[in-house]
């Protein structure tokens, strides 16, 4: 297994595998998910981390690092868009590319890392088990209507 970053090169496995990230959400891998791939990698401080078995991407994470004014200025990251393949679950991809996007956040001296996960998921135990609490905050959203 090899965790790296993401290139645009790497857009149809990340499309099979956002396909499997939320049945909900309507994703369709056309031309303009591609360009909005594309801007997600370009953006500055974004990094979409995938784990590689077999020479093919199974697992992929995304970290925003956000600038800030509290904290000495430190950044903070956001981790979004955690997916596995469902033949792949299970294996350890999931915690190394989660692992190589915290890294990246220590390095940049983030002050912290969060995410968000559904109340349901059962990926709640997988992010406690890397660490990450409920403890101190709470995450709220409010989705456009």
């Amino acid at each position: 297994m090899t965790v790296r970053v993401l290139t645009e090169q790497d857009w149809p496995a990340a499309a099979r595998l956002y396909a499997q990230l939320n049945t909900k959400a309507s994703f369709v891998a056309d031309a303009k998910a591609q360009a909005n791939f594309a801007k997600v990698l370009r953006h500055d401080g974004t990094f979409i981390y995938g784990a590689h078995l077999n020479g093919e991407v199974q697992a992929m994470a995304t970290l925003h690092l956000m600038p800030n004014v509290t904290y000495g200025g430190r950044p903070y990251g956001l981790i979004e868009n955690v997916v596995s393949d469902k033949a792949a679950r299970g294996l350890g991809l999931a915690r190394a590319e989660m692992e190589a996007a915290i890294e990246e956040a220590w390095l940049a001296n983030a002050y912290k890392v969060m995410l968000l996960t559904g109340q349901q998921n059962e990926a709640v135990g997988f992010y406690e088990k890397m660490g990450f609490s409920s403890d101190d905050k709470i995450g709220m959203i409010l989705r456009r209507p």
